[in-house]
């Protein structure tokens, strides 16, 4: 008798045109997990009649729904679809600036990158993206390396760092004929045109040749974990319409999984309000849709599942080493926080970076013990209406930056 093996499961989706109706089977996509719970759910109704036999006589099953969650170590476009999807906002590139003539100047641990024509607010560029001097006659020490910008700091000048471990910039310029160029695409929760996605996902047990296709499944919350040591996480939590189970794989002939390396925070780099934190021992981010349903007469499935509002809160973890940021939530202050991580130690590792424009902190509390103390923030994201076209910041809660998206 063959018994399931989990390495033996393959997970796959695509996304669907008609919520509910599985699409094609062609061109979907085989997807990294570390566990995917997918399943059917019922509602269940006992009946309470008293009878002379002192026991119950039924129990009925109703509304069917799929619920769940996919479980992973976050890596560069390995959950694009999935974060687009959580956010209602696909993924789109921003335009390499070329032709610039630029100076780099500093020693560490932030440098200035400055053009002497132009803007990088209008050319797009904000808070929390990373950029890469891809031409231009620069010392090779400057070229092609991961540029986080802690701050567009003025029209023409951005404040610029390194992933951990990387050598420094090399201070030169000006020099012409220059590209910035901002690999992969950005994406964000916006103020209008949201999207409302919805995918077919299968279980394909090829040990024992069964299927199992869960339709109409929407994001309802995706959470990222960031902890001190250890991998970085992405899990998404689903809603679902409905089952389909077969003896034969459906989505056949799927696109290959991403190769792309998994993320470790102590490889990132944390910017709270313009200012490069060192402090911290870890973070979370959580951002929930809140989905609903309601039930229809004569109909064992629901007709729809609605979104709600995009709420992210999270939590940061720091050795608490001064007041600053007991400071933040004393005096309510609100604070920008970007956490970017990359996928190696490569100049030009692939990354992700994770952009909340605008927090506040809800508490401060502060452990004890033998030991280093820690200081506990969680906070709540809020939406950046001072954010949008030709200012350093978004207009959203929540921005995300793939450079393999």
């Amino acid at each position: 008798m063959t018994i399931a093996a989990g390495v033996a499961k393959q997970l796959k989706y695509k996304q669907e045109v008609t919520w509910g109706t599985i699409p094609a089977a062609g061109s979907a996509q085989l997807l990294r997990r570390v566990t995917s719970n997918l399943g059917l759910k019922k509602q269940t109704y006992e009946s309470n009649e008293l009878l002379p036999t002192y026991q119950r006589q039924d129990f009925r099953h109703g509304i069917r729904s799929i619920e769940g969650a996919i479980n992973g170590e976050l890596s560069p476009g390995t959950y694009k679809d999935f974060m687009a999807a959580a956010v209602r906002r696909a993924f789109t590139a921003v335009t390499a600036i070329s032709g610039a003539s630029i100076t780099i100047a500093g020693s560490g641990p932030t440098w200035t990158v400055t053009r002497a024509a132009g803007s990088w607010l209008s050319d797009g560029v904000k808070d929390g993206y990373v950029g890469r001097l891809t031409a231009g006659s620069f010392n090779a020490a400057n070229l092609n390396k991961n540029l986080i910008v802690v701050s567009v700091t003025s029209a023409t000048v951005l404040t610029v760092a390194l992933f951990p471990g990387v050598a420094s910039l090399v201070a030169e310029g000006p020099i012409a004929a220059s590209t910035l160029t901002l690999p992969g695409k950005v994406t964000f929760a916006p103020s209008s045109g949201h999207t409302d996605l919805s995918y077919s996902i299968e279980h394909w047990h090829s040990d024992l040749s069964l299927s199992h296709v869960f339709s109409g499944c929407k994001i309802r919350k995706m959470d990222l974990g960031l902890p001190p040591t250890g991998i970085s996480t992405a899990n998404f939590d689903f809603l679902g319409k409905d089952i389909t189970t077969a003896g034969a794989e459906y989505f056949t002939s799927p696109t290959a999984i991403t190769s792309t390396g998994v993320m470790a925070a102590v490889n990132g780099l944390l910017v709270a309000q313009s200012g490069i934190s060192t402090n911290v021992t870890g973070a979370t981010i959580s951002l929930d849709g809140n989905m609903t349903t309601e039930p229809i007469v004569g109909s064992n499935v629901y007709a729809d599942i609605a979104e709600g509002r995009i709420l992210v809160n999270g939590q940061l973890t720091a050795l608490f080493q001064d007041a600053i940021m007991r400071d933040y939530f004393i005096n309510e202050t609100e604070v920008s926080l970007y956490i970017a991580l990359s996928a190696s130690s490569a100049v030009g590792s692939d990354f992700i970076s994770l952009g909340l424009p605008r927090i506040k902190f809800g508490a401060a509390d502060i452990d004890d013990g033998d030991k280093s103390l820690i200081i506990t923030l969680p906070y709540t994201g809020l939406y950046n209406s001072a954010g949008g076209a030709g200012v350093k910041s978004e207009q959203t809660t929540i921005q995300i930056h793939d450079s393999a998206a």
